[in-house]
């Protein structure tokens, strides 16, 4: 968070227009770059220095003095500033990059956490059950982001018109401005078409009410208590992990991410290839999907150590 009584870096809202507008970076990602540049910029300040004006020792030095954060955060704190001192040489607002001799952290690779078809199928078994304008909607975005590996932030932000129902598709403009469609199964499918008539029947209900002033939500899955206009992230989440003790899985292994994972991994455990899940994920890089061939092949190592009568012997003797 920005610190009382430090300006903010001087190019600070001028690069973040950029990423905005030239990268095509989400408003969580434009936040989160103004942290990092504010948290490095209070640092430099107490060198009695700008951001700006920082040299290659003033960066190390708040690298350095990170020392409780993970490999994760410093690698996202070094990016930020990687990306505007880059900028700024390109505006001719500096001679050199600062970081250009700083290699990024090394990140050990954590598996995603994800969940079993069983816990899966229990989720949705309670989701079923419930009832009304915001049961449908529930069941519609929790079916929708296992059908799909949609990201939470790509899923609140749907527009109505992104769900194909005659193709059995849905339109999605992810990270970086990139668009994908991701076909749907029919359970998703039927859960959005329930969840269209409880929708379509409360947006007359306000039409009526409102009259006038009544303007009509474009979004899939619309709030009005959301400054946005459409159901936030952090409502979701806490919608889903309340799912939780309901279906017997503990609150802290729930979350939208988790869906993910677990659509990604069941897809490759049921022999889906690399190339058409990276796809579906919106991932840049292949090497990102090929985790989930770790998680997956994990599990089928476990499976055989249990299961295969040589393979169970051998294994308990060492």
């Amino acid at each position: 968070m920005p610190v009382p009584d430090i300006p903010q870096p001087a190019y600070m809202d001028a690069f973040l227009d950029m990423m905005l507008a030239e990268r095509g970076a989400s408003a969580n990602t434009r936040a989160a770059y103004a942290r990092d540049l504010m948290d490095a910029q209070a640092f430099t300040v107490t060198r009695g220095l700008s951001l700006e004006q920082a040299a290659e020792d003033d960066v190390r030095a708040y690298i350095g003095q990170l020392k409780k954060a993970s490999a994760r955060t410093l690698a996202r704190r070094l990016s930020a500033l990687r990306q505007y001192f880059r900028f700024l040489l390109s505006e001719r607002k500096r001679a050199e990059d600062p970081t250009r001799t700083i290699e990024f952290p090394r990140q050990g690779k954590t598996l995603p956490k994800y969940l079993s078809e069983d816990e899966v199928w229990a989720l949705m078994k309670v989701v079923a059950k419930m009832k009304g304008y915001q049961g449908a909607r529930l069941r519609a975005m929790t079916e929708l982001v296992y059908a799909s590996g949609l990201r939470v932030s790509e899923l609140v932000g749907l527009p109505v018109s992104s769900v194909l129902f005659e193709r059995n598709l849905v339109y999605v403009r992810g990270k970086g401005g990139h668009e994908r469609t991701v076909p749907l199964g029919q359970p998703a499918l039927e859960a959005l078409k329930e969840w269209m008539i409880w929708r379509d029947e409360k947006q007359e209900q306000e039409r009526q009410l409102r009259r006038e002033r009544f303007q009509k939500s474009a979004f899939l899955f619309p709030s009005k208590a959301a400054k946005t206009g459409a159901i936030t992230r952090q409502r979701f989440f806490q919608l889903l992990k309340d799912l939780g003790p309901l279906a017997g899985i503990d609150r802290a292994r729930l979350s939208p991410h988790v869906l993910r994972h677990a659509f990604a991994t069941h897809m490759i455990e049921h022999g889906a290839d690399l190339r058409s899940v990276q796809t579906m994920l919106g991932h840049a890089d292949i090497a990102t999907t090929q985790i989930y061939t770790h998680v997956a092949s994990d599990r089928l190592t476990k499976t055989v150590i249990k299961h295969h009568p040589l393979a169970s012997k051998r294994f308990a003797k060492k």
